[in-house]
């Protein structure tokens, strides 16, 4: 009886469980995210993907770190969270949008992360998969069927399966983060951008070469260095300190659906400001994937509001 009631508690946790500060904090992040996919295809036009992703954390790093202290968890709490989110995620991110994926379908594939960060939540605590999970798993997975199916120029399927690597990086990290603990997210974002910056210039100097990176950086545009500014400032330090900041103070399965939200707004603002067709086919594959995602939050609420109370 006392397990049956724990999962109660834990299944009825994403109905009411967020405050709404914490939802209104939660939705200015996915918007911040969304909507960056179209600036970071501005900005791939004139830097190379990789070296572009190590000035990024670069910036994440420094002045910040001289300021903050360095939060109380293990240095591999901090060393892996800076390589899966740097190298893993934004890394191969970069690479995919550098012209193997297009913005909006690359906002939308990246999701796929709900259920990376769910399956590694699970393999923490020995949970089974359930039903509904795998139900969940078949949509999105149906999706992204159909966004293979229809490859081009724009969306090729090395893109693809660059975007859904750099969504295991993201599960990864958040995973880490939920681990660390409460702690300052801001300092932690910072201080493990001390692991992201060395991997990412390792990797730009092998595959990109010094000459193209430095002939980028002597050439690039105001709106470029821009772009690098709201990637330190409006996505690292404030998207993914506030981000573990929730993990952290909410059970992954209420955070991690959130990110529902950040194919609304990058798949939207590529339409508007890029001019990226939504054919019919793009239309399913999104609702394909976003059911899946959404059914494997909602399932846990109504059920949770069928069974009855447990006994004290």
């Amino acid at each position: 009886m006392a397990r049956r009631s724990s999962s109660l508690k834990v299944l009825s946790m994403p109905a009411a469980a967020l405050p709404l500060s914490h939802l209104l904090l939660a939705v200015a992040v996915v918007a911040v995210w969304g909507t960056n996919f179209v600036v970071i295809k501005q900005a791939l036009t004139e830097l190379p993907p990789l070296a572009f992703a190590a000035l990024r954390f670069l910036f994440a790093l420094i002045p910040a770190v001289f300021f903050l202290p360095r939060p109380k968890v293990p240095w591999g709490h901090l060393a892996a969270y800076g390589v899966l989110i740097g190298a893993g995620q934004f890394g191969l991110l970069y690479i995919a949008m550098n012209g193997q994926i297009s913005p909006g379908l690359a906002s939308l594939v990246v999701q796929v992360q709900v259920f990376f960060t769910i399956g590694l939540a699970m393999a923490a605590t020995g949970e089974r998969v359930r039903l509904f999970q795998i139900a969940a798993l078949m949509l999105a997975t149906a999706g992204i069927g159909v966004i293979l199916s229809h490859s081009d120029r724009t969306t090729t399927p090395l893109g693809l399966v660059l975007v859904i690597l750099a969504a295991m990086g993201w599960a990864g990290g958040n995973h880490v983060a939920k681990l660390s603990g409460r702690v300052n997210m801001l300092a932690y974002v910072v201080w493990a951008s001390l692991f992201s910056v060395p991997p990412l210039v390792a990797m730009s100097l092998i595959m990109e070469g010094w000459p193209t990176v430095r002939e980028a950086l002597i050439t690039a545009s105001p709106a470029a260095w821009a772009a690098v500014a709201w990637q330190s400032v409006g996505n690292t330090l404030f998207g993914y300190a506030a981000w573990g900041w929730l993990l952290a103070r909410h059970p992954a399965a209420t955070i991690t659906p959130m990110a529902l939200l950040v194919p609304v707004f990058g798949m939207g603002a590529s339409a508007l400001l890029l001019g990226e067709a939504m054919p019919l086919w793009k239309v399913a594959a999104a609702a394909l994937v976003m059911a899946g995602l959404a059914l494997n939050i909602l399932w846990p609420i109504v059920a949770a509001r069928r069974l009855p109370p447990p006994a004290a």
